[in-house]
């Protein structure tokens, strides 16, 4: 077979050299990026096209757990939750930043969802199959002496305490996102797939841009679909296909209120309708209620939380805490479509949360893989089977080498956070407590980057409101595909529960002026 790069010659449309690729990535959350910075990485050429902003669907609006799923016991899924708890500590160790432990209490009285003894069985499991080495284990508390108590109602007499991990959803992907980049991967966000047609034993693909409405063609050996809740529209529209069904769509719903305990640890609640919530400390000041679990039939572009799943989370949350969750508390909610791959489950919280991986190709066509599925925790192993499939069908390049990795600014011990902010406060000691925290939870060791040369607070520019200043926006415009105040107030960050209406007017009219004139 000719060259890829002889368009001309084979009678197709001259594609620059520079649009042609080994793998063309379509979807820009967390398993598209997980995947493009792993394929680059072992030397393939990688481009990614992202319709929206990076985590702008289903990745930023997770619980916002590193866990092995205490709860997937329950649906005998081992291997999910055992790949899941081996995860956690590598994923800590990659991005400390971005991801780090917290302790879950789990209030037990006589009579409720579930015997002690079976509550006893999973923590005993979820100890000691994961391959746990810095979190610490399981253990019982006497609610009438400990701390936790201080906020629950009196009829909880013990507890259990354990382990798992918290992330910065969004960022986890942008991070990713940035890695394949500065590896060599061409990232493209706000860039829809219109089309996708095999031509010669490669894949052409037609890639709008959101911006400008201009067509540009690429040519790939091999297709990624990680469009996540699009994954079946990618297929039925973009690669010219019959309507497929392969995914069953669920929402998710959040709420956030003002912060409803000072205690460092989180809750896991169960409801007397065999679900549980979370009640997690939230960006300092708040506490984050969630999930619900139903299944969702419309565009996970409107997706919204409902009144019902508000009143069903205060609800929920209310049967534990001493101080009712009122409607009127709610300060902020999300919602999320989780794609899961329909496994036929009667119900939607018991539809497995695994990944499945499809390669299609036949007769010798460029191969296409679908990605159904997934969570956060095991994005990184989703990855590396992925590769492997990739592999198979267009040659293997590399070895796997994320799971001693690091990611952007992650590049300090996994217990050394309060060392980097001593560092940063050292260094610019203009900037109060709470501000170098936030830095260097958003950037680890690259806080000082975005910083650079400012030696006052005069030199971090326009405020725009809480401590959102113009040379942090600017940092996420030129290095993180921030174009919007959205991407910067709801993802990059979370200053969107800080900051005003007006304020935040301000930011989105500065950022549309300063892209314009930099485009």
């Amino acid at each position: 077979m000719c060259s890829i790069l002889c368009n001309a010659k084979c009678g197709r449309e001259a594609v620059p050299a520079q649009n042609v690729f080994d793998i063309f990535v379509i979807g820009g959350g967390i398993n598209g990026c997980g995947i493009a910075r792993d394929a680059v990485g072992r030397g393939y050429s990688v481009a990614l096209a992202e319709m929206d902003d990076f985590a702008s669907g289903t990745s930023s609006r997770a619980t916002k757990l590193i866990h092995g799923g205490l709860r997937y016991l329950e649906h005998y899924e081992f291997r999910l939750v055992r790949e899941s708890l081996m995860e956690r500590e590598v994923l800590w160790a990659m991005a400390p930043h971005i991801i780090w432990p917290m302790r879950f209490v789990l209030p037990f009285h006589k009579g409720g969802v579930r015997p002690a003894w079976l509550i006893r069985l999973g923590l005993f499991l979820y100890d000691h199959i994961g391959g746990r080495k810095l979190l610490p284990a399981t253990r019982t508390l006497d609610m009438r002496r400990d701390p936790a108590a201080k906020p629950l109602k009196a009829l909880f007499a013990k507890a259990f305490e354990y382990s798992d991990g918290w992330v910065d959803d969004a960022r986890l992907v942008v991070l990713n996102a940035r890695d394949a980049a500065q590896k060599g991967a061409r990232i493209m966000t706000r860039s829809r797939v219109a089309s996708a047609r095999r031509e010669d034993g490669l894949w052409s693909i037609d890639v709008e841009d959101g911006t400008t409405g201009a067509v540009n063609t690429f040519r790939a050996r091999m297709l990624i679909n990680a469009a996540g809740p699009w994954v079946d529209v990618v297929l039925s529209n973009a690669v010219r296909k019959n309507k497929v069904h392969n995914v069953r769509l669920v929402q998710g719903s959040h709420i956030v209120v003002k912060k409803k305990f000072d205690d460092p640890r989180a809750y896991f609640f169960q409801n007397p309708d065999n679900r549980i919530i979370f009640a997690i400390p939230y960006e300092t000041d708040f506490t984050l209620i969630g999930t619900t679990d139903s299944d969702f039939t419309g565009d996970p572009k409107n997706i919204k939380i409902t009144e019902g799943e508000i009143s069903y989370l205060c609800n929920a949350a209310s049967e534990y805490f001493s101080e009712p969750v009122k409607p009127a508390d709610v300060v902020w909610t999300y919602s999320g479509v989780r794609p899961l791959y329909d496994d036929g489950a009667s119900k939607a919280q018991e539809a497995t949360r695994d990944y499945v991986l499809k390669i299609d190709a036949n007769n010798g066509d460029a191969p296409l893989l679908n990605v159904f599925g997934g969570k956060l925790t095991t994005y990184r192993r989703l990855s590396e089977h992925a590769l492997e499939k990739i592999g198979g069908a267009i040659g293997a390049k590399g070895a796997p080498w994320t799971a001693k990795s690091v990611l952007p600014g992650g590049d300090f011990p996994a217990t050394g956070y309060d060392a980097e902010v001593s560092k940063l406060r050292s260094r610019y000691p203009f900037l109060v407590e709470r501000h170098a925290r936030r830095l260097v939870r958003l950037y680890g060791t690259l806080a000082a980057s975005l910083l650079g040369k400012i030696d006052k607070a005069e030199g971090l520019g326009r405020h725009f409101g809480a401590d959102l200043y113009e040379v942090e926006v600017q940092w996420l415009i030129s290095e993180e595909w921030a174009r919007r105040a959205e991407d910067v107030l709801w993802r990059r960050t979370k200053l969107g529960l800080k900051l005003t209406q007006a304020e935040a007017a301000g930011l989105e009219e500065y950022m549309r002026e300063t892209v314009r004139r930099v485009a």
